[in-house]
């Protein structure tokens, strides 16, 4: 089975996110797309981050009636901080029939050399990479196993959908129903 690993803090999840997961699954031979939920990303430091099984729970919440998105815990348990490399070599051996590429943003190309074994990835998984506005250029963008994807440029921002909630505000369509209802039941971000 063909996996693609969504990872993000998902502060909250937002319709952007689901967008280019299913763009993902639409367009590349992907058989699930996995939401791999970090609790803690080693180049942000957020004071606002809600706790982990919260947004796990937002997550389950958007991708309830997805049968192809899958949210997953498995950097709880993992030593913090979480680095992609350390979390995909621990899903292969729980996982070995299983091929694994990571789904990041173009933005995130940029940092991408940075990152922890950032060959390794590139090298045994590979990686897809969806568009942002942003002009790059980095030795990896031309590697045998970046997929770049078709699909449309988006700029929500889970920080400015917090800000809404904070002053009282309805990020109405921003965010999933079901994900609104729990923000608004948990009382989170207020």
């Amino acid at each position: 089975m063909k996996i693609g690993l969504f990872f993000g803090s998902f502060n909250p999840i937002h319709i952007g996110h689901l967008i280019v997961a299913n763009m993902v699954y639409e367009m590349t031979d992907m058989n699930q797309i996995w939401f791999v939920v970090s609790p803690q990303n080693p180049f942000k430091k957020n004071k606002t981050l809600l706790h982990e099984f919260d947004r796990l729970d937002l997550v389950n919440a958007a991708i309830q009636d997805h049968y192809h998105f899958k949210a997953h815990d498995i950097e709880f348990s993992l030593p913090r901080p979480s680095y992609t490399i350390n979390t995909i070599t621990h899903l292969k051996s729980r996982y070995a029939d299983h091929e694994f590429k990571l789904i990041i943003g173009e933005d995130n190309l940029v940092q991408f050399t940075k990152w922890k074994n950032y060959q390794e990835i590139l090298n045994q998984h590979g990686i897809i990479v969806y568009p942002r506005k942003v002009n790059i250029e980095t030795p990896s963008i031309n590697h045998e196993n970046v997929e770049w994807i078709s699909a449309p440029l988006l700029d929500i921002s889970a920080s400015h959908i917090r800000q809404m909630l904070k002053e009282g505000k309805v990020p109405k369509y921003l965010v999933p129903e079901e994900v609104l209802k729990l923000i608004e039941l948990k009382e989170h971000y207020t």
